[in-house]
This record gives structure tokens, sequence and C-alpha cells, in this order.
């Protein structure tokens, strides 16, 4: 750590040194690819840019985290230039810091809370979580150490970021770990959701192989629910985690949407990102079209930055709220601007306009105004009398969001308890009603954040190493009981 001197002196660097962005493509470069933006910081600017780091006694940034991850120490880890070091109290608290580094709104979690932000620019968080990380890989700094087998095994449903997680956690704690994913490229919403331009494949690939050398197992194309059943994982394995992710799309319900030339974010997004025969669905060509993407979110950013980079004429957001209230990233929509998305805000879809052939033409809309803060203390939107305005579109996109994916009747999947929403209902430590079979990420709380999902597999990882535990020490001994 800092020597006291060190440490006076980085009190004041905030002020001498200000924020600087990781090195990103130009617009009119990146946009005809797919590749990422961002590239990480040379060791001289990491270093000062780590040293604005004020090394606060009560650090709001880890508040700000859901990992809680320890960043006024590897901040000061790495201003030292101890950057190996850095990245491995990083990984202390995140099993895929490389790829929240990337995915991850810092502006809205460790940076939104930076206590520098009521005088000046924020620490450069993300940026730096980037660099040590790739630092360690390149330089030999991330092992892989296989922990002594306990002899206990568990199923792990879903290779998302909940699913990778929670199975680095328990391979860790010596459990033998078998992966179940329904396509045949494990990654989740990782690599079939995401766009490379954020996060490319190879990043998920060098995670995933990295818990294969693990000795975690991965079993693809497989359907829990439909082609294996939960009662016969419960047989075989010790626990289960279910990390189904929601990617049921919220329906669009207004006139038109039986129109051709309508399409769901998530497979278009997956279209566009894997190669897989399992992907199917008719091909989703934007060449040349007006595309229209109905939604605020990340999501609808993704779609926008993908139609473009696809061969789109044009690609407008529309979105009934205004700026201030709506979800998706600053940093993605101000990349989108910058790449030529249009954005309407405070515009409302009520209607999808079609010819006679039956394909779509056009969205109406109306003009919104915002009223009072709903439960949430977002503003909610209320229509403006007479002000409806049509929009063309040759495509377009609905990115409502997700809900959790309902499994058939007859499967026993469908007798893990749920909520209103559709999502699986949990205890204090992950379980599910049923016992021995856990649930984190999304199918519990419905769409939001990769971190979110490692921190409840994180916890779930945990509170199986604690129900098997129990088990073990409450059984009888070998032979106990005979006569």
């Amino acid at each position: 750590m800092f020597s006291s001197t060190a440490q006076q002196q980085s009190k004041y660097a905030w002020s001498l040194i200000g924020r600087e962005a990781p090195p990103k493509r130009a617009a009119g470069e990146r946009v005809h690819d797919f590749r990422e933006i961002y590239s990480e910081f040379d060791e001289a600017t990491v270093r000062a840019q780590a040293a604005r780091c004020i090394q606060c006694p009560n650090p709001l940034c880890m508040t700000g985290c859901p990992l809680a991850n320890r960043i006024p120490e590897w901040m000061a880890l790495t201003a030292q230039g101890l950057f190996l070091e850095a990245a491995a109290l990083s990984r202390s608290t995140s099993n895929m810091p490389e790829i929240c580094s990337r995915v991850c709104p810092q502006d809205k979690l460790c940076e939104g809370a930076c206590i520098l932000n009521a005088r000046t620019d924020p620490v450069a968080i993300g940026a730096v979580e980037r660099f040590i990380n790739e630092y360690a890989f390149h330089h030999g700094g991330v092992e892989v150490v296989q922990a002594p087998a306990n002899h206990r095994k568990v199923a792990v449903i879903g290779s998302g970021p909940g699913g990778l997680a929670c199975a680095d956690e328990l391979a860790k704690l010596g459990y033998g770990v078998t992966i179940f994913e329904s396509q045949l490229i494990p990654g989740g919403l990782l690599v079939n959701g995401i766009p490379a331009f954020k996060l490319e494949k190879h990043i998920v690939e060098r995670r995933i192989d990295l818990l294969a050398r693990h000795g975690v197992e991965f079993r693809l194309g497989v359907r829990v629910g439909w082609d294996v059943s939960l009662a016969g994982l419960r047989d075989k394995y010790d626990a289960v985690f279910l990390g189904v992710g929601a990617q049921q799309p919220k329906p669009l319900d207004i006139p038109g949407a039986e129109l051709r030339g309508i399409a769901e974010a998530l497979p278009f997004l997956t279209q566009k990102n894997v190669d897989s025969p399992l992907v199917g669905g008719e091909p989703i060509d934007v060449t040349d079209r007006r595309v229209a993407v109905l939604g605020g979110g990340d999501t609808a950013m993704d779609c926008l930055r993908t139609a473009l980079r696809s061969g789109a004429r044009e690609a407008v957001c529309l979105y009934r709220r205004d700026l201030a209230n709506m979800p998706g990233s600053r940093k993605e929509y101000a990349n989108a601007l910058e790449e030529g998305a249009q954005f309407k805000f405070l515009t409302n879809p009520v209607a999808l306009l079609g010819n006679a052939a039956g394909a779509v033409t056009g969205v109406r809309c109306v003009r919104m105004e915002l009223g009072a803060p709903d439960a949430s203390g977002r503003r909610s939107p209320k229509a403006v009398a007479g002000s409806e305005f049509e929009v063309a579109a040759d495509l377009v996109l609905v990115a409502y969001g997700f809900d959790p994916v309902p499994f058939p009747a007859e499967s026993d999947l469908a007798k893990v308890a749920t909520d209103k929403w559709g999502g699986f209902k949990v205890d204090g430590n992950q379980m599910t009603n049923l016992p021995g079979v856990f649930a984190g990420g999304d199918s519990v709380r419905g769409p939001s954040l990769v971190v979110h999902a490692v921190r409840d597999a994180r916890k779930a990882a945990q509170g199986i190493h604690l129900f098997l535990s129990a088990r073990k020490s409450s059984a009888p001994a070998a032979g106990a009981g005979a006569t």
C-alpha cells in the first residue's frame, strides 16, 4: 500500500490530473465493423488515472458496486505500477472483472458514486479495471489452481454470467460442476445478446476456457426442462443452480403488431452475433432500410448500433420518456449518437402502419409529457392530446424488455415457485422452494445487469456450500444404526 507521504500526495492528484477516457476508435471507422470500440490505457496513463483516487476512508465507489469491489485498494496498487497485485485483488471479489469492466454502466454504479463527482470528474474506475485484468491475462497472472475435490457434484443450468460465476465459485471449493446450456455455444447473453463492439467474443471464450481448465464440464445443446428433467438432475447431482435468464420478450400490444417487418430485439442481436444452427428464425436484413427501435434501455442502444453496422439507411429510437429518465447507459447513448443513431424522446408508439402487401411502413406515435414520479421515482409519461404523428419505417425492432421464459406445465421445473412476474422465488441463500435447488440472476430478479447476476451467483454458491456442508455434518457415519 501507499506510504503515508504518498497517501497525502494522492489526496490532491485529482486536482492536478484530469480524467482521461480510454482510447476510442473514431465513429466513422468503427461503424463499419463489430470490433470493440475501446482499447486499454498505456501504463503511464493508467497509473496517473489510478492516482486520482483519494483513498476515501468510507469509499462510496464500493457501496455503488454491487460486488463491493475493493476499488481503492487496487487503485493504490495500480498507481504504484503493481498491476498483477491489483488484478489479483480485483479477481478476489469478481469472477469476470475483464467482462464487467466492459459491460457495466459504471456511470450509474461505482463511478456514479465516486466522491469526486462533487468537485470534478470521477475516477476512471472501469478503464483501470479493464487494464489491470487484461495485463494479468497477458503476463501470466491468471493461474489455474485446481482445488482438492470434495466429491460433491452440482449442476448449473445456463452458461450466462450467473451460471459461469456460480460454476467458478463452486469449482474453487472443490465441487465437480457441470454446466448445461441449450445453445451449442456457451456464454448466454454474453455471447448472443451483447454485441461484439462492446464485448468481443474471444474475451468470453477465454473465460470459458479458464473454467474448463478448472475442471468445469460443459454440456451444450441440452434443454433442461425439455431434454433433461430437473428430477433427473436432482437424482444425479447434490445441488442444482438455475441461471436460465429472462429472454421472453414483453409483448407489443398495439394495432399492426402482426405486420411483416417487425422483429424482437434479441433474435436480431443474436443473428448478428452468433453463427449457430440453433439461432434459427427468418434472417432479419436491415440493408438500406429505415429502422425504428422501440424502447430506451441498453438493448435498444445495442439494436440501433447493430442496425447501423449492418447497413441500415437510418436507425431511430422511439422512447416515451425523456433522456433524463431513459434507463439506457449514457455512455452507450453517446456512442450511438456518434455512430449516427437518432432519438425521438417523449414519443410513444401507438400503432404500426402497413401497406396492402401487409408490410410495415411506419409507426404512428403520440407526443408525451412527464407527470408525477411513479413508485420507482421515474416521472410517469402521459399523452398530449391531438399530438399524433408518423415516423416512416421499413423495419421495427421491439426492445421493450424481457420476462422469464415459462416452462411447460408438464415439466418438473414448473414446480419451482415463482413470483407474479414469473421469476423464481428464493430465500436469503438463493434457494428455491425445492431443497437443494438454487437460482439467481435474471431468472429471479428479471432483466438486470451482468454484475447483479454475478452477485447472485456468488451468493448462491455460498448457499450451496452451506446447504451441502450441513447435510454432510448431519449425515450418520458409515455403518451407524447397523445391528
